[in-house]
């Protein structure tokens, strides 16, 4: 099973288009982490079935973070803002306890992030707008295989990003 994950794309209307046309059929579900400046029921927000609210989203009819079940997995999405994500992860970890979290997916950062701890997978896909680190633009696809989960980077021409991208052992 696949998910896609996105974030940061402030505005702009090609990358979500462009990601959206290239791997709508091949995933089960696709989240926004937030800051996509759109109204909550824009066309191009239509696709994610999993969107929350970033620090610069102004309709209100985004929520904060949103747990989201997909086959057997449960998905634990927020922008991060809330949770001092530039910081620390934390609060997130805690967050991800609560809510029995396979995937803990955020954004703001704008920074690629990896990391998979006590069971979950804490993933922030970077940005497919503004970049910080690395400096190429980034949206993440997972994919659970057997006794292992794939974290594979692309950058905005859907080519893999091979040395961010990541494999996991679930045993």
């Amino acid at each position: 099973m696949k998910v896609l994950i996105v974030s940061d794309n402030h505005g702009s209307e090609e990358e979500l288009q462009d990601l959206v046309e290239r791997h709508q059929h091949e995933v089960a579900c696709m989240i926004h982490c937030g800051d996509s400046e759109f109204d909550y029921d824009a066309s191009d927000m239509l696709p994610f079935e999993v969107r929350v609210r970033g620090n610069c989203d102004f309709d209100d009819r985004y929520p904060d973070e949103l747990v989201h079940t997909v086959g057997n997995k449960t998905i634990f999405a927020t922008h991060g803002h809330l949770y001092n994500v530039k910081m620390t992860l934390m609060k997130l970890h805690y967050k991800a306890q609560e809510e029995h979290a396979d995937l803990v997916c955020f954004g703001h950062s704008h920074e690629v992030l990896t990391e998979f701890v006590d069971g979950t997978l804490f993933l922030n896909p970077g940005s497919v707008k503004l970049p910080r680190r690395p400096t190429i633009q980034t949206y993440a696809i997972v994919e659970w295989i057997n006794e292992a989960v794939q974290v594979d980077y692309y950058d905005e021409n859907g080519r893999k990003v091979e040395e961010i991208s990541k494999t996991f052992s679930l045993s």
